[in-house]
C-alpha cells in the first residue's frame, strides 16, 4: 500500500477493496472535503456526473447509504419514460479524489438499481457482473482482463523535430510531442485506481490542415474483468478532461483518415484459479487457453457487435493494416484475430544476463501470459465487450475436446496476407464488414449470449436495432474513392465511446 498512488489508500490505511462507509466519512471530515460526485457509465459508454455539496453529516450519510434517484430513460434507450426512475448507489471501493475539480471533491463510480431495489438487469455494468459470475460458476476460474487504449492527440503543428509519418512507435521526445501529457494522464488514472502497465507513442502520426495528429497508447495490467472495465471507462474520461485543460483535442475513433493507422482497443485475457494463471502448462499454451480461444473463434463474428459499434470501425478492419479481418489465432502473430503474445517461458534468467551483479531471479513469469483479442476498438461499450468475451471463453471451455479441436484447426503461424499464403487466407472465415452485418451475426448467435440470463433479450434486441440503424451494408465500398464523404463520416463519429 505504501506505493499506491490513490491518496485514500495511504490515508485510510486499507486497500480500496476494503473501504467502508465509516472510512469514507472519516476521510471526508479529516480532509475538509465539501463536494462529492457520483459517476456512472450510461448506454452510450460515456461517464455521467451527479454533483453533491455536503451540508451536514446526516446528509453525507444519506447519499452514501441511499444513493440518489436518476432518470433512466435519459441514460438508456431500453428504458421507457413512463417508468424510468433508477437508483445510483456509490461503490466505496472506487473512491478517488477528482484531479480536475478546483474545489476538493471525492468521486465514486456507481451501480444502477431498479424500483424494487434490485440490480438493473440490462445495465452494461451488471451484465458484465453476471458474465463473470457465470464464468466462475461453470469453470471454477476467475476471468481477468486488461485493455490497450489507443488514441490520437491533436494540437497545432510544431515546426521543430517533425516525426516520421507512420513511424511513431515508441518514439521519444522531441519527435514525439505528447509524452509528458501521456505521463500526466497515466498518473491521474493511477490515482483513480487504474493499474497501468505502461504507456508509449504509437505508429500513427501525421499533419493535416496545420495540426499534428499523434497516436498514443496506455496499456493496463490484468485484473478482474469488472475492475478492468471500470479502469478503461475512467481512463477515457480522464484523458479527455486533461486534454481539455491543456487545449488539445482527443479522439479514440477507430479510423480518422485513410492511409493512416487506426486506433484499436485490444483486450488481453487470462484465467486464474487459486492465484495461478491457467493459460500455460509446462511452458506451452494450455488446453484451457485453447478452449477459451475456440470460444472466441466461434463467436468472433458477433463479438464485433459489442466491440465495433459504429461504421468507422469497419474502415479499420481491412487487410494489410495490422487490424484483423479473418477468424484465426497464432503466436506473436499480428495478422491474426486472437494473438498469444510473446511470453516469458524461456528458462534463461534475463535479469541476470542484463545485470551480471544481480543474484539469480526467481520471478514466476508464467503469471504474465495472456491471450489478446485484436478486433475491438473504443467505440465499444467496454462493459458489454468484456461480458461478450467472458461469455465466449466460457462457451469454448465448456465444449471440452471439441473446443480444443476447433482451436487447433484455426491456428496459423504465418502472415496470412502474404501472397504465398493466399490459399490459407481464402480458407478462413472473415469478420463482418459493417454494423448491419455484425447485427446479423448477433441475431444468429444470440442464444449463446442469452444463456443463463447473462445478456437480456431486450438488450440484445437494442444492440441489433442500434447497429441496423446505421444502414452501412455497402458503405465501405461506396466511400472507397470519396475522401470528402469519408472525412464527413469520421467527423460524425469523432468522439465515439
Amino acid at each position: 500500500m505504501s506505493m499506491n498512488p490513490n491518496k485514500l489508500v495511504d490515508a485510510i490505511g486499507k486497500p480500496c477493496a476494503a473501504f467502508t462507509k465509516k472510512d469514507i466519512k472519516k476521510y471526508i471530515a479529516e480532509n475538509n472535503i465539501q463536494h462529492v460526485n457520483f459517476l456512472y457509465p450510461a448506454g452510450d459508454g460515456r461517464i455521467k456526473t451527479l454533483n453533491f455539496v455536503i451540508n451536514s453529516e446526516a446528509y453525507l450519510d444519506e447519499i452514501l447509504t441511499c444513493g440518489e434517484r436518476v432518470d433512466g430513460s435519459s441514460l438508456f434507450s431500453f428504458i421507457e419514460a413512463s417508468s424510468s426512475d433508477l437508483y445510483v448507489i456509490p461503490k466505496y471501493r472506487t473512491a478517488f479524489m477528482d484531479p480536475f475539480a478546483e474545489l476538493p471533491t471525492l468521486n465514486f463510480l456507481c451501480s444502477f438499481f431498479n424500483k424494487d431495489g434490485l440490480p438493473l438487469e440490462s445495465s452494461p455494468e451488471y451484465t458484465l457482473h453476471k458474465a463473470c459470475e457465470q464464468f466462475r460458476k461453470d469453470t471454477g476460474m476467475e476471468f481477468q482482463a486488461m485493455g490497450e487504449l489507443e488514441y490520437y492527440v491533436i494540437a497545432p503543428e510544431s515546426p521543430f523535430f517533425p516525426a516520421t509519418d507512420q513511424h511513431g512507435y515508441h518514439e521519444s521526445a522531441p519527435y514525439a510531442k505528447f509524452n509528458e501529457f501521456r505521463q500526466k494522464c497515466m498518473l491521474y488514472i493511477a490515482q483513480a485506481g487504474g493499474q497501468i502497465k505502461y504507456g508509449h507513442s504509437e505508429v500513427g502520426n501525421f499533419t493535416l490542415d496545420g495540426k499534428i495528429y499523434e497516436q498514443n497508447e496506455i496499456e493496463f495490467l490484468p485484473c478482474p474483468a469488472e475492475d478492468a472495465a471500470n479502469q478503461l471507462t475512467l481512463a477515457k474520461w480522464i484523458i479527455r478532461n486533461l486534454a481539455f485543460k491543456c487545449g488539445y483535442d482527443i479522439t479514440f475513433a477507430p479510423k480518422i483518415t485513410t492511409g493512416k493507422a487506426g486506433s484499436g482497443m485490444h483486450i488481453h485475457m487470462r484465467l486464474m484459479k487459486d492465484g495461478v494463471n491457467q493459460m500455460l502448462k509446462d511452458g506451452e499454451i494450455s488446453d484451457i487457453a485453447k478452449g477459451a480461444i475456440s470460444g472466441m473463434m466461434t463467436l468472433a463474428p458477433s463479438i464485433t457487435a459489442f466491440g465495433n459499434m459504429n461504421p468507422t470501425s469497419y474502415f479499420r478492419l481491412v487487410p494489410h493494416q495490422e487490424a484483423p479481418t479473418n477468424v484465426c489465432w497464432g503466436d506473436r502473430n499480428r495478422s491474426v484475430l486472437v494473438r498469444v503474445p510473446l511470453g516469458w517461458t524461456s528458462k534463461n534468467d534475463l535479469c541476470k544476463q542484463a545485470n551480471p551483479n544481480e543474484d539469480d531471479s526467481a520471478y514466476d513469469t508464467k503469471q504474465k501470459q495472456t491471450v489478446e483479442m485484436r478486433s475491438p476498438d473504443a467505440s465499444a461499450n467496454v462493459y458489454l465487450l468484456m461480458a461478450a468475451l467472458a461469455t465466449a471463453c466460457r462457451y469454448g471451455i465448456m465444449q471440452g475436446a471439441a473446443g480444443i479441436a476447433l482451436a487447433n484447426s484455426t491456428y496459423v503461424n504465418v502472415n496470412i496476407h502474404k501472397k504465398e499464403n493466399e490459399a490459407l487466407l481464402n480458407s478462413l472465415k472473415t469478420l463482418p464488414d459493417s454494423c448491419v452485418k455484425s447485427a446479423g451475426c448477433l441475431k444468429e448467435q444470440r442464444a449463446i449470449y442469452e444463456d443463463a440470463g447473462v445478456f437480456s433479450p431486450a438488450m440484445i434486441d437494442g444492440i441489433i436495432g442500434q447497429l441496423e440503424a446505421f444502414k452501412d451494408t455497402t458503405l465501405r465500398a461506396d466511400l472507397a474513392n470519396d475522401l470528402p464523404a469519408m472525412q464527413k463520416l469520421v467527423e460524425t463519429y469523432f468522439h465515439c465511446g
